[in-house]
């Protein structure tokens, strides 16, 4: 049985640890769990009354971005401790800049502000960021977790990583269902790491020797978030199996082991590790080429982009993506939803019609 986020959140408050409210899309685990806090992910959610965060938003604000202030100011995240807001993109910038400057929770807010490429400058200042926000939790929780300590979380979030990346890698050989599959990688978004290795390596210690005969259209989804989950039901009724994924929360961070014995090095080193990325600058290219080799690699015979509404960096990409992968004979289908839209029949008959062009 996977815990849901509250389940995790008593469970870890009850040990007396702290938790963080982290926003997308890359979370410094191994730095908050050094200071005992666990990061657990806000990815909206779904399914709030959106009006709360539409006073302080304007129209066109992803709904990731207004579903967070929403929840925040109808009250869901006062059993959280701190809020820490990377600066992914212009809409979560604007809401870190909103929490600091005008709302003013009662917890404080935390920014992190990443690089927009993988250069040795970026390196450089990624590391000084993530020390930056080591000084800021110090000073915060009265707590000066050593080199030792820092290194063994970011120990146990490689064992946590690399069983997350064996998972992907061995995914047609378990016995889930797609929505099982999603639910354990999504369970990296709040579990603590220790808990998350149990969990796959349960799931992992179940693998048969063959691949399990999968005679569904195969597909990569693309996108941020899957949400509602109900879309991998969905996908299944009408033959459709996804066999990878390039989703913000999900194949976006297979983030790569390292063993540099500088603790801040390490950390940075793993993130901008992970695959390209339009949220950290990745250029089209380096994305195009991460997709047709994903596609090909699992037989992908089409790519769907599962995008929410208003989303700049992603949108941004997507003509000269397709493009490109029209190129390389790949058709793909773009769907852009809402958080507290559901999914609608419009969005099942374009999937099925997709599907069709493809099987």
């Amino acid at each position: 049985m996977i815990p849901t986020r509250s389940q995790a959140i008593q469970a870890y408050k009850d040990r007396g640890g702290q938790i963080a409210a982290v926003l997308p899309i890359h979370p410094p685990r191994a730095l908050l769990r050094a200071f005992d806090i666990l990061p657990v992910e806000v990815w909206g959610p779904p399914a709030v009354d959106a009006s709360y965060g539409g006073a302080h938003l304007q129209p066109y604000v992803c709904s990731i971005v207004r579903n967070a202030l929403s929840f925040l100011l109808a009250g869901g995240l006062e059993v959280v401790d701190y809020i820490l807001v990377p600066h992914a993109c212009d809409s979560l910038q604007g809401l870190g800049s909103i929490l600091i400057d005008f709302i003013q929770p009662r917890q404080p807010v935390l920014p992190l502000y990443f690089p927009r490429g993988r250069r040795q400058s970026d390196l450089d200042f990624l590391v000084e960021e993530l020390h930056a926000l080591y000084l800021r939790l110090e000073e915060l929780s009265g707590r000066s977790p050593g080199e030792d300590a820092l290194a063994a979380c970011i120990q146990v979030d490689n064992e946590a990583d690399a069983l997350l990346a064996d998972l992907y890698l061995k995914r047609r050989h378990l016995p889930l269902d797609q929505t099982e599959f999603y639910r354990l990688v999504r369970s990296r978004e709040y579990l603590p790491s220790e808990r998350f290795v149990e969990l796959a390596s349960d799931a992992l210690a179940q693998v048969a020797e063959k691949p399990l005969e999968v005679k569904d259209i195969p597909i990569l989804l693309s996108g941020i978030v899957p949400e509602p989950m109900a879309l991998f039901d969905a996908l299944e009724e009408m033959s459709a199996y996804v066999v990878a994924d390039d989703l913000a929360c999900c194949g976006r961070r297979l983030y790569p082991p390292s063993d540099d014995q500088d603790s801040f090095l390490r950390m940075a080193q793993r993130f901008l590790g992970a695959p390209p990325d339009a949220m950290h600058g990745s250029s089209i290219s380096a994305r195009l080429d991460h997709l047709s080799r994903l596609a090909k690699v699992t037989g992908a015979r089409g790519v769907v982009f599962y995008e929410v509404k208003f989303c700049e960096p992603e949108l941004f990409d997507l003509p000269a993506l397709r493009e490109g992968l029209a190129a390389a004979d790949i058709r793909s289908l773009v769907i852009e939803m809402d958080l507290n839209d559901g999914l609608s029949q419009r969005t099942l008959t374009r999937l099925e019609a997709f599907l069709e062009t493809i099987q």
